[in-house]
């Protein structure tokens, strides 16, 4: 027990103390979080991508690995989503936003710093690479629920290569198979962007959960969040077991892949018109109850 109240104090309440600074700027000082977003998507990420891989020292086999595990994980999780939603009458833009739902975890702005301070440095660096692979599949699963929309199919499949994530990481690939060394005054302003990543997505965090809403089935979202909660970090570490993947490495792709419910859901499912209050829902009730999931996780990964 005290184990687990050491982590909830230590790893997980600053989490939470960050997210509610975010809510109230966006409640009462009116701040947009399209803007902060933005900032996060299109300058910090990227540095912080750069940063974790340059410094990356385990061998390419296990960025393999892990890769691999983050598109097994989205697979067997829409596998049992699919079953789950059928089972219960979904169908349509119902079933898709509940695929979503139990698909996307929230491995950013919240699993990030989680690992981070759950796990130490190290296993940031393997969380980057499981997060940057859950990103671009995440774009991939959403063009294919576009579905005969064919002009947002094609505008999904395009913000795939519009990511700036992606274009850290080919730069510190290039760097590393050259064996450059990167000046100081370059990588300077790149580890101060980087330390200014998780922070300020916490703050996203919890500026996107102001805009929470009560679901009109929340029968369904229980089984949603339920599933993202409780059965995920099974077949997580079932998958990581099977590839062999041990360590920081283990300890971050299961962690990020129990996440709460991504916080993209929303923005997808508005853009694709499919039940984004269900999925606003999901996202804001997933984040609450995560506390009680991932102390006893972090706890038993330690």
């Amino acid at each position: 027990m005290s184990l687990l109240i050491s982590i909830l104090l230590s790893d997980i309440l600053p989490i939470f103390a960050i997210a509610s600074a975010g809510f109230l700027l966006a409640r009462f000082a009116a701040v947009e979080v399209k803007t902060v977003s933005r900032v996060v998507f299109y300058a910090l990420l990227p540095c912080l991508a750069f940063r974790m891989l340059v410094a990356y020292d385990q061998p390419g086999t296990l960025v393999g690995r892990l890769m691999l595990l983050a598109a097994l994980i989205m697979a067997a999780m829409a596998a049992l989503g699919y079953v789950a939603g059928k089972g219960f009458g979904l169908g349509g833009k119902h079933l898709r936003s509940f695929l979503m739902v139990v698909m996307f975890s929230n491995s950013g702005n919240y699993g990030l710093p989680v690992v981070r301070f759950a796990f130490g440095p190290e296993a940031l660096t393997d969380a980057t690479v499981f997060f940057l692979t859950g990103s671009v599949l995440t774009y991939l699963a959403a063009s294919f629920f576009a579905g005969s929309h064919r002009g947002r199919l094609a505008g999904a499949l395009e913000k795939v290569w519009r990511m700036p994530s992606l274009y850290g990481v080919a730069a510190a690939l290039l760097v590393r198979a050259a064996g450059w060394q990167v000046p100081q005054g370059l990588l300077r302003p790149v580890e101060m962007l980087s330390d200014s990543a998780l922070p300020v997505m916490i703050l996203v965090l919890g500026m996107q959960l102001e805009r929470a809403v009560w679901p009109a089935r929340p029968g369904i979202v229980m089984l949603a969040v339920g599933i993202s909660l409780l059965v995920t970090p099974f077949v997580a570490l079932g998958l990581a077991a099977l590839l062999g993947i041990t360590g920081p490495a283990r300890q971050a792709a299961v962690v990020l892949s129990s996440m709460p419910v991504a916080v993209m859901t929303t923005i997808l499912a508005l853009e694709f018109e499919m039940s984004p209050e269900f999925a606003t829902s999901a996202v804001f009730l997933s984040t609450v109850l995560s506390p009680l999931t991932l102390a006893p996780l972090i706890a038993y990964l330690q």
